[in-house]
């Protein structure tokens, strides 16, 4: 809670009873390199992301339907059922947020789903904010601006 009041968190947020953040440092540091970050959050961080970060891309990933989202959490046999029904009630809340983002990823079959993240991730690195550091090199190789 001290890294949130110092504002070292580019998101944070309380997720079925744990507290979850992502650093403004480590974003910083792996766009810095030329590197996408992902960020897996829920909608209360996608939408700190989005006030912070101007061109943040936001994705909404929905499961095909609510009965397999719950088969795929109990199939998992991961967390116990109090836990499932949590996770199931906060999918609930979640999803009529799904407007607020750029992008919607039905994920049904999870190698269509990931070829298609891939691919909007793919062309948000094509935008010229994104390129700029290369971009000032290649001009700079033309001798500059004239």
């Amino acid at each position: 809670m001290r890294m949130v009041d110092r504002g070292e968190f580019l998101e944070w947020a309380e997720f079925n009873g744990h507290l979850y953040g992502t650093t403004r440092a480590f974003v910083k540091e792996h766009i810095e390199n030329g590197r996408d970050v992902i960020l897996d959050i829920d909608v209360q961080g996608a939408r700190q992301v989005k006030a912070s970060v101007k061109d943040a891309i936001a994705i909404f990933v929905l499961p095909p339907s609510f009965q397999e989202l719950k088969r795929r959490l109990k199939d998992r046999m991961l967390e116990p059922d109090d836990v499932i029904r949590r996770r199931l009630e906060i999918a609930k809340s979640e999803i009529r947020f799904y407007r607020e983002y750029d992008y919607i990823i039905v994920n049904d079959v999870l190698e269509h789903s990931i070829r298609l993240l891939e691919s909007i991730v793919r062309s948000g690195t094509a935008t010229p904010r994104r390129q700029q550091r290369r971009i000032e090199e290649i001009i700079a190789s033309f001798g500059g601006l004239a």
